[in-house]
């Protein structure tokens, strides 16, 4: 059952308080690791400490406030498993992409508005993200990333032109030549033509998957094979149902379910399908992106919930699915964990669905399915193989220590604000 091959948690019981401390003993002696010899959840100090794929955090939002090495690269699932249609495998996406951390703002105007994610989105992909949620606005005589209220761009919650966004998913397909890449769109463009002309700019249009040839009826997807040789790696879907016709860019919910978004997604025992989607047991859209990100993002909290919680909600929409995996996982700050995190989860349901094995780092190519090799998950550094020129530590772009994050109270109160300057508009 698939809650059995999530479920990495294990109950340990000391008999006595002197085998407590002989195990406190250990970990203490553990951070006598360096030099990129440390694995997961070891002790360290820094993140020059840690293996490949790896960084040196804590996560006080679980009491645990000691830094140890966590993972932060993900294992690039095709170097392990090629050859099986698109929608069998399982890919990391980040919601809200382009909302960075400390990412400048338009001159002389103060950002006010939620951040998603750490890093930049070549740092994303480098990483191993395969998916990218993008806010896409009419701003300034152009199309920008950006948050909004009732469907607008303000400048105190722009990013940035996308089209800059756009050309580092460019350079990352060039670079790497066997990677596919998912973007989903929440689409505020009005401009004629606005979409499918900014994606041209920014020189993807040679990457293009053609909506024409998106399977519409549930069926399998083209291999990941037949994909990378036939150029097709970059997939494109809209929220506005009328590009489709008008632009070429497929629309979401024919080819894709959902669940719903922000609280709804995390709270345990029930996962629903988004209003716009059909419901999760249809068979219909071949593709499944399950949302896992609260509706206030945290940074400090995001360790938390990338831990246990993530692993049931996955089981909870698995079941809900009719056991169907997700292909897509959207999560705020994605490296954020007590260890291995999303990262930890994918391998498992990658394992699940391409060779039954409880992570996809066992599964043997041209072996029959099931048949497994003996590793230990997920104590030892992860296979990467990681894409792009990305090597080393890996590093936040800024400490990876939890920051200070705005509270729910300072959104509501943001909220408030802006509904008082807009209405003297």
């Amino acid at each position: 059952m698939c809650s059995r091959f999530l479920d990495s948690r294990t109950k340990c019981r000391t008999p006595t308080i002197f085998a407590s401390f002989f195990f406190s003993l250990f970990l203490t002696s553990s951070a006598a690791c360096f030099n990129v010899n440390c694995q997961v959840l070891e002790a360290c100090t820094a993140a020059t400490d840690c293996g490949p794929g790896l960084y040196c955090g804590n996560c006080p939002a679980l009491g645990r406030t000691r830094p140890v090495c966590t993972r932060g690269q993900a294992t690039i699932v095709t170097s392990l498993v090629n050859g099986l249609p698109f929608n069998k495998y399982t890919w990391i996406m980040t919601h809200n992409s382009f909302s960075i951390v400390d990412a400048p703002s338009l001159a002389g105007v103060q950002r006010l508005t939620f951040y998603n994610q750490e890093d930049t989105v070549t740092n994303q992909l480098r990483n191993g993200v395969r998916g990218l949620m993008l806010d896409m606005y009419d701003f300034e005589n152009d199309i920008w990333l950006c948050h909004s209220f009732r469907e607008q761009c303000f400048n105190f919650t722009a990013f940035q032109p996308a089209i800059n966004t756009l050309r580092e998913v460019e350079a990352f397909l060039t670079a790497n030549p066997t990677e596919i890449i998912t973007i989903v769109i929440e689409d505020y463009v009005r401009t004629p033509k606005g979409l499918i002309n900014l994606f041209s700019n920014a020189g993807l249009d040679k990457y293009w998957f053609p909506v024409s040839d998106m399977p519409k009826k549930g069926e399998d997807w083209p291999t990941v094979t037949e994909m990378v040789q036939a150029n097709r790696r970059l997939l494109v879907f809209t929220s506005d149902a009328s590009k489709e016709a008008e632009e070429g860019i497929a629309y979401q919910w024919t080819y894709m379910i959902e669940n719903e978004s922000g609280d709804p997604g995390v709270q345990g025992g029930s996962c629903p399908h988004r209003k716009k989607s059909k419901p999760l047991t249809s068979r219909s859209a071949s593709l499944f992106l399950q949302n896992y990100f609260p509706t206030y993002p945290v940074e400090a909290d995001s360790c938390k919930e990338h831990s246990a919680p993530l692993a049931d909600m996955v089981n909870t929409c698995y079941k809900a699915a009719g056991n169907m995996l997700p292909n897509f996982i959207a999560v705020n700050f994605y490296m954020r964990s007590d260890g291995g995190g999303v990262f930890d989860i994918v391998d498992k349901m990658n394992g699940h669905s391409l060779c039954g094995c409880n992570t996809v780092s066992a599964c043997q190519e041209g072996a029959p399915f099931g048949s497994c090799k003996n590793i230990t998950v997920p104590y030892t550094s992860p296979v990467t193989n990681t894409a792009g020129s990305f090597t080393g530590s890996v590093q936040f772009s800024r400490s990876a220590s939890p920051a200070l994050s705005p509270n729910c109270c300072f959104f509501v109160l943001f909220y408030f604000l802006l509904i008082s300057v807009l209405l003297r508009l």
